[in-house]
Parts: structure tokens; sequence; C-alpha cells
């Protein structure tokens, strides 16, 4: 089950980006992801790697109708003038066997980095960001084993929630949580995010955009804009970008009153607008990171913002 905004309701933003939506995965919440996008539109959307899950694909094959949908619906907007920047990732590395053909494909255009100019005139190194994940790159048969055991973190997660349903308290991510509170997980996020400033600052950027980690983030290291887009696995946010240049983190799933159904699929619905209660509240970063201030606004709540 989903929504279509008609145009007129529709968001509008200059750049969109989105990562690890790992569509051939039953983790995947490509309904979710159609769903933001019907809601929106915008000049630019960048496909920052991990859209589809070729290593679980060459395990076993799922794909339904919900990541059918959301392919068509990319399509679609590159067809009807949207810019569509795909750059893969190590779950879909497959593709980047044709980079070298600067391929053009459905008008969706393949590329290994690009170079994003914010309305404001900074200048945004984007990439996935797995080249700089040092399990990936040094120990590949340990990159597989964590892929599995994120798997089953997710499974957990998945039933958990059918629990949490049932008593009547939200959705809350399992592997999220466990994720925050394991130190070496919390250092080696760390040390990314570092890693990922540092090759911005040597390719004079200003700042840089990936993905790779499922971690949504805005953060300044050393003088450089940190940003990731997040996941579509587990938080369900992406990237966005106004008509002045400015940069927001939007979590979809706090718009949505959302649940898992006994067979695991998601039925949603958007907030009433009638209903003052339902509507999430913003919760904006001031100077000083213990000063916040929650404003209600009849949109989705934006995560951090510059």
């Amino acid at each position: 089950m989903s929504f279509d905004s008609p145009a007129s309701d529709r968001t509008i933003y200059r750049s969109i980006f989105m990562s690890d939506i790992h569509l051939g995965t039953r983790g995947s919440r490509a309904v979710l992801a159609a769903d933001f996008l019907k809601s929106v539109t915008c000049e630019k959307l960048y496909l920052v790697g991990d859209i589809i899950d070729g290593w679980r694909l060459r395990r076993s094959w799922f794909w339904d109708e919900a990541h059918d949908e959301l392919l068509r619906l990319i399509l679609n907007l590159a067809r009807r003038g949207t810019e569509v920047i795909y750059i893969p990732g190590n779950h879909d590395e497959i593709f980047r066997r044709w980079l070298p053909m600067e391929l053009k494909i459905a008008s969706v255009r393949l590329c290994a980095r690009a170079e994003h100019v914010a309305a404001d005139g900074r200048k945004y190194l984007v990439m996935h960001g797995d080249e700089f994940d040092s399990v990936v790159r040094c120990a590949p048969i340990l990159a597989i084993l964590g892929d599995h055991a994120y798997t089953f973190a997710l499974f957990l997660n998945r039933w958990i929630n059918v629990v949490r349903r049932k008593l009547g308290l939200p959705y809350r991510s399992f592997s999220k949580w466990a994720k925050k509170r394991v130190k070496g997980a919390v250092k080696a996020i760390d040390r990314f995010e570092h890693a990922l400033a540092r090759e911005a600052r040597q390719h004079g950027a200003d700042g840089v955009i990936c993905g790779h980690i499922h971690h949504a983030e805005i953060r300044e290291i050393d003088g450089m804009t940190y940003m990731n887009s997040g996941d579509w696995v587990e938080s369900c946010t992406a990237l966005v970008e106004d008509a002045q240049g400015h940069f927001s983190l939007v979590e979809w799933t706090s718009l949505m009153r959302s649940s898992w159904s006994e067979g695991g699929r998601w039925f949603h619905q958007a907030p009433s607008p009638s209903d003052p209660a339902q509507v999430p509240a913003l919760v904006m970063a001031t100077a000083s990171p213990d000063e916040t201030r929650e404003t209600p606004i009849p949109a989705w709540p934006l995560l951090s913002k510059r």
C-alpha cells in the first residue's frame, strides 16, 4: 500500500541523495522509499551506492513488486527531466565494471564519484565510501561474515518489533540501538567519517556526501562538512538540499504511522493534518549542542540541518 501526492502537494528540493536501499533483500523498505520519492520533486537525484544488493542476489533470489515499482519510479524521474546520477557501492559493485565506458542507461548516468556544486557555490565530493572501510578493503571474507551477522540482526529486529507492536509500543531499530552502544562500532564510524573528510579536503572540496555505514549524519570535521544519507533498511533517511543550498536529513518513518504486519509487510498512512498530535516536530541544532527547540511543522521531520 502506498500513496501518491498530487504534483501541487509535493515538496520541491534542488537535490536529493539516497543510498543503501538494498533492493533484492527482504529488509529493503522499497515501499517507503517509493512513497518518499512520490512526495517530492527535485532537479538532481543522487543514488549513492548499494541501491541493488548483488551480494544477496547471488546467494538467493528475492525481488517483489515493491522493488519493481521503485525502479520504475526512478527511471520515470530520469525520463521526465530529473538528472539521476548512480554511484555504485560495494553491494552493487557489478556496475563498477561498466564505469570505464561512461554509460548512460535509460537516462541514468553511472559514475564512480561525482562533484556536487550546491546552490550557495560550495562543492561536495559525492561517493559511496566503501573504499575507506578497512574491512571491505582488506578483509572481504570478514565483510561477508559481517553481512550475514547484519542480516541476522535485521531478522531479530523484525520479530522484536512484532512483539512491540502487539504490546502497543512504537517501532524501534534493534540493530541501530546495538550499533550505537558497541564501542568498537562507534569508533569505526568515527574513523570512517574522518577518513572521508580528509578525502574531501585532498580534492579541494568543502565537504563530502556518502553512504555505506547506514548512519545518517551531518557534522563538521576539521573544517569539512561530512554528510551521510543513511539507508532504507533501518532508518529510512534521505539527504536533501533546498534552493538556498541548505542540507537536511529527512527521516521518512517519523512521518509515517507505520507498523509491521505478521507477514512482515509495511502498512502505513500519512498523519492527518487535522490531528496536531500527529504532526512531527522539527528539532533544529543551535550554536550550543545543549540547546534545541521543537517547532510543530506540517511536514516530515529534519534530523539535522546546516
